[in-house]
């Protein structure tokens, strides 16, 4: 028997070598964790039940099937009708725990939905937009209202805004106390109230800049809707057009000189716009300061030829800041100029002048450095006046009236540039915002899908269908 046993273990052996010459032995290893868990917590049982009737409590008990976390409540957790006092929401093992702080209105269906804020203790996957529904009442609500909410003067969605919604309820109420129903916009900007009852609604939109869920200041981007919605006659999507009255212009103290600052941080001081020491065609030549300019002379500056000729019908200006002069000529391409900028031309605010008179040698453009464009308008209405905005990021680069269906301009700016297209209902020229006192709409933009890419010395051509 032992000699059977060592000739067996001898034979494994060998059998392992010759293995482990032709392949390699098996290796002892730690076995695989396996795949993520991706699945998100299932709801096992609620108390009361999901879509009870006649609830008379203050107490909801939800039960999962694994153990549950619950995340960021106060940006995740909308309750519907909107509370005075939001509920506490607490969670252990596989419980969520809800406690109303609110006495509950009669015969109204209230919706808990939790957003995101679900998730399970392990791999954090979201129990995405689950919504615990009641009643206090006989029967569950069930009629919805839909929409859409975007930037009027852009075009484009904005899920940072709220749809808000009042029942019941006169004009001023959206300044004055907070809406009855609140949701959240997807990311194309729509939305949807549920589990309403029939009646007559107002719906908004608001951007809440100080967490007091009312329209109360001109920087908040808000919307309103021009008809009162009676539910359930009124069902079809409708679209809202969102604007800020007044531009958000942060506010700066006044900045004094900060101890230890040299001399040289004291001085007055400016900068041109010209890039590589060439100037635009298109745009008159830019002196910005450091300072503000209490007193200037124009006659101390000097636009001349490489002979020191003054150029004739040369304007200059100081813009409303208070910081720029604006220097507006005609730019032939590819001459060549000095600017003559005297020290005494500008004393700042603290009597301040310039070290130095500077003498700065600088050419036009190239005719070459330009491109051309061309576009074609379909679906244009000329009589709502559409003026084409060319922009770089939130920069305004270019803005021209539309007459007809075509437009093309030479010397443009190489580049990659934002279209909008702004149907200026009063013709001035300019995007404005709407009024909710007056009950006046904003006009409205569009933003093209696609960019414009201007390139040098090229004819550009572009389509552009609405």
């Amino acid at each position: 028997m032992k000699r059977s046993l060592l000739f067996l273990l001898g034979f494994l052996s060998v059998s392992c070598f010759i293995s482990f010459i032709i392949s390699g032995c098996a290796q002892v290893g730690s076995p695989s964790g396996g795949p993520r868990d991706s699945i998100a917590p299932k709801l096992v049982s609620a108390q009361p039940n999901l879509k009870s009737t006649n609830f008379k409590g203050n107490k909801i008990v939800l039960t999962f099937d694994e153990y549950v976390d619950v995340q960021d409540v106060q940006t995740n957790v909308l309750v519907s009708p909107f509370p005075k006092n939001n509920p506490t929401i607490s969670f252990k093992l596989k419980t969520v725990t809800i406690k109303l702080k609110d006495t509950l209105k009669e015969n109204t269906t209230y919706a808990i939905n939790f957003g995101n804020a679900i998730r399970d203790n392990n791999e954090g996957n979201p129990y995405k937009n689950f919504t615990y529904v009641f009643s206090t009442g006989n029967t569950v609500d069930s009629l919805t209202l839909s929409g859409k909410i975007i930037i009027a003067e852009t075009g484009k969605a904005d899920s940072t805004i709220s749809a808000i919604l009042y029942r019941d309820a006169p004009d001023s109420a959206v300044q004055t106390r907070k809406p009855d129903y609140l949701t959240r916009l997807d990311g194309q900007g729509n939305f949807t109230f549920t589990n309403l009852s029939a009646g007559s609604y107002k719906v908004y939109a608001l951007k809440d800049g100080d967490g007091g869920k009312t329209y109360n200041s001109g920087i908040e981007e808000f919307a309103f809707n021009d008809e009162i919605i009676m539910l359930p006659d009124s069902t079809n999507p409708f679209t809202l057009y969102a604007y800020a009255e007044e531009k958000d212009i942060k506010k700066t103290g006044t900045t004094k000189d900060a101890p230890g600052k040299t001399a040289a941080d004291k001085r007055l001081k400016y900068t041109t716009s010209l890039t590589t020491l060439q100037q635009d065609l298109n745009n008159d030549l830019v002196l910005t300061f450091n300072r503000k300019i209490k007193t200037w002379d124009s006659t101390k500056i000097q636009l001349t030829d490489t002979l020191f000729n003054a150029i004739a019908g040369v304007l200059f200006s100081l813009d409303s800041t208070k910081k720029i002069v604006n220097i507006q000529s005609k730019w032939p391409a590819e001459s060549k100029y000095y600017l003559i900028v005297n020290k005494e031309v500008v004393t700042d605010t603290f009597n301040t002048q310039l070290l130095k008179t500077d003498t700065l040698r600088f050419t036009t453009k190239k005719l070459e450095d330009y491109g051309n464009i061309s576009i074609r308008f379909s679906n244009l209405v000329i009589e709502k006046h559409p003026v084409l905005l060319f922009l770089k990021g939130d920069l305004l680069v270019k803005s021209v009236a539309i007459n007809s269906a075509t437009w093309s301009e030479k010397l443009m700016e190489p580049g990659e540039y934002e279209l909008r297209i702004l149907y200026d209902d009063n013709n001035n020229g300019k995007w404005d915002p709407g009024n909710y006192i007056k009950k006046i709409q904003p006009e409205k933009g569009i933003t093209l899908d696609k960019r414009l890419t201007i390139k040098a010395n090229w004819d550009n051509e572009r389509e552009v269908k609405l």
